[in-house]
């Protein structure tokens, strides 16, 4: 079984401006509403990948109700625990000649309500995934990844993590199975400015001397390295396309990743599923599709990536 957990999902409204002023009053010329958060955006893209998941995290009032309510409908289960105290972010999105983004705070998350979530961790077994993503809320300890991690050590569960600088170092000890920084972050856990191919790979694999199993580097659009845990290096390109969205690209190709990787245990398959997801979704308006997956998968073949 594949577990997300998502600590403070989210109502995204999304909208575009052709002309976005600040400080004057602006009309939308289109707007939409989807659930965001780095956990659903990875559940959403395995489900299209055919990658039943369950999604896990808290909820509260009435944008947590409609988060429960929209997930229902995006082909993977939810195990939400819903707090009492707040409610869920609503982060709007401005689309203009910049992006423009302004995150809600999200609910109250008592320790009581860690430990319900920890109840839930402690089904899982041998074999099952887990994709930790995304940013703590105030009100939990910025320790939590690093006490799940060690709550679950030597269950046989593989463990993903996707989040950035010290929330990222902190769990290395911990082995997980999966890593995924750009280049930038990569280079700011370190204090220096990787220039050049040979230095990101110097630096990912010290990530793995930390403790990493497999580390999976981003580079936009001059694509990504895969560092596996067998200490072959994988380089991928990116398909051709024109870039319409960067929210969920990094989720998609987590997601991407590791439902290659399920489906045949290749590290090449899988980088280039995972590739293949997250131009997808940047070639998208929202989260890619299988049909768009798909079409990028074949087009990074076709290129020789």
């Amino acid at each position: 079984m594949i577990y997300t957990v998502t600590f403070n999902p989210a109502l995204d409204y999304v909208v575009k401006a052709d002309h976005f002023t600040l400080g004057t009053v602006n009309r939308a010329d289109w707007e939409g509403i989807y659930c965001g958060g780095k956990g659903l955006n990875v559940s959403t893209v395995l489900a299209a990948l055919g990658f039943g998941s369950t999604a896990l995290g808290f909820v509260a009032g009435f944008t947590g109700h409609e988060i429960l309510k929209r997930v229902m409908n995006m082909g993977f289960r939810s195990d939400f625990i819903q707090v009492e105290k707040g409610m869920s972010r609503i982060n709007v999105k401005i689309k203009s000649s910049e992006e423009t983004e302004l995150n809600g705070m999200g609910p109250e998350i008592t320790g009581e309500d860690i430990n319900l979530l920890f109840d839930k961790l402690d089904c899982l077994t041998e074999g099952d995934v887990l994709i930790l993503s995304g940013s703590i809320p105030k009100t939990i300890d910025d320790d939590i990844y690093e006490r799940i991690m060690a709550r679950l050590k030597d269950r046989g569960v593989r463990i993903a993590v996707d989040a950035t600088k010290d929330l990222l170092i902190n769990v290395l000890p911990y082995q997980p199975f999966l890593i995924k920084p750009n280049n930038h972050e990569l280079g700011e856990m370190f204090h220096v400015t990787l220039s050049s191919t040979e230095e990101i790979i110097e630096y990912g694999k010290r990530l793995q001397e930390m403790g990493a199993q497999n580390v999976l580097i981003s580079m936009a659009g001059d694509g990504a390295i895969l560092i596996t845990a067998d200490q072959e290096v994988y380089k991928m390109g990116v398909p051709k396309g024109i870039v319409k969205n960067s929210v969920g690209a990094g989720d998609s190709m987590v997601a991407g990743f590791l439902a290659g990787y399920l489906e045949n245990g290749s590290y090449e398959h899988a980088l280039r599923l995972g590739s293949a997801a997250g131009s997808a979704t940047a070639f998208s308006e929202g989260l890619a599709t299988r049909d768009e997956i798909r079409k990028q998968y074949d087009e990074l073949s076709k290129e020789g990536f």
